[in-house]
């Protein structure tokens, strides 16, 4: 079964071009999995390989460590997809078994409002002139996750040739490799220009020939870690607590508050699925509530 997973692996890696990431989670959520079968094997050497007694346990033991059930969710939908590729083998068709469906409550994405985003972009003068590469680096990374939307993977492998700034474009890698162009509004572009004049002094004072947007201390490519770190940072210094996919969220939030189109606001995150798209209706759902019965005279609340 090990020998098996790690096949698994390799081919979803290979033939679904999942990203590492992707992989990641799938070893979180089955390496356990598998390694309880294995110990329970070892202990019930004449058990049917897939008694589905075993999987209610297994169940059983990682909602017992407060594990939720989108966790588990996630989990079933992973052993789903290894289980699909048990089936193509021969010899490995007992270790299937029948999956539960698990239901969770959509989680609501977290997001900044609106009047607070727009403390993020108040210009730090003494920090610019001390320290203009690293200001204005951090500057560019925080305006460009919140005006497109991009993940911080994807952030990290912008190269300057996905930029065309005459037309306020860029070009994203996003997951499986998907290719997308997401505009970029004209106060980006303006912030975008000027850290690139900074960038080129910075390339050949690091003396590197690296082609990526951000780069670090060293003038390799910024990692995503890296971004995260950043971000963290920037955020403690504006006073406004988010994360990268904090402004992913609040980049889809705000243009559906300012009356954007679902299809449009899918294509620039690049979701595969509508669905995906529609959890941030009920963001603006609940913030329309609110604004009504603080507004409404028939609203039924004391103003």
């Amino acid at each position: 079964m090990q020998k098996q997973l790690e096949k698994f692996f390799s081919k979803a890696a290979r033939e679904k071009q999942l990203s590492d990431n992707t992989i990641a989670a799938y070893r979180r959520d089955l390496m356990p999995w598998v390694a309880f079968l294995q110990s329970k094997y070892a202990e019930l050497p004449f058990a049917s390989r897939n008694d589905p007694l075993l999987l209610r346990m297994y169940l059983r033991q990682r909602s017992e460590g407060k594990i939720s059930n989108r966790t588990l969710a996630r989990f079933l939908a992973a052993l789903s997809s290894f289980q699909k590729y048990l089936m193509t083998l021969p010899d490995f068709k007992q270790y299937v078994f029948k999956l539960p469906r698990m239901k969770y409550g959509s989680r609501v994405p977290a997001f900044l409002p609106q009047s607070e985003s727009r403390r993020l972009f108040e210009h730090d003068s003494r920090r610019e002139k001390t320290d203009p590469y690293y200001y204005w680096r951090d500057y560019a990374v925080i305006a460009l996750l919140y005006a497109t939307g991009v993940r911080r993977e994807e952030l990290a492998s912008i190269r300057l040739a996905d930029l065309d700034l005459s037309h306020g474009l860029i070009t994203i890698t996003g997951k499986g490799n998907k290719v997308r162009v997401v505009p970029v509004g004209e106060k980006t572009l303006k912030d975008l220009t000027g850290y690139l004049k900074i960038r080129s002094d910075f390339v050949v004072q690091k003396n590197t020939l690296s082609s990526h947007l951000f780069l670090n201390k060293s003038g390799e490519p910024l990692s995503v870690r890296s971004i995260n770190r950043l971000a963290q940072k920037f955020s403690r210094r504006a006073g406004v607590a988010f994360t990268p996919h904090t402004l992913r969220h609040s980049f889809a939030t705000h243009l559906l508050e300012n009356g954007a189109d679902l299809i449009l606001i899918k294509e620039i995150l690049g979701h595969s699925s509508l669905s995906t798209t529609q959890k941030y209706t009920h963001v603006t759902a609940e913030s329309m509530k609110k604004v009504y019965h603080r507004a409404h005279p028939r609203s039924g609340s004391k103003r």
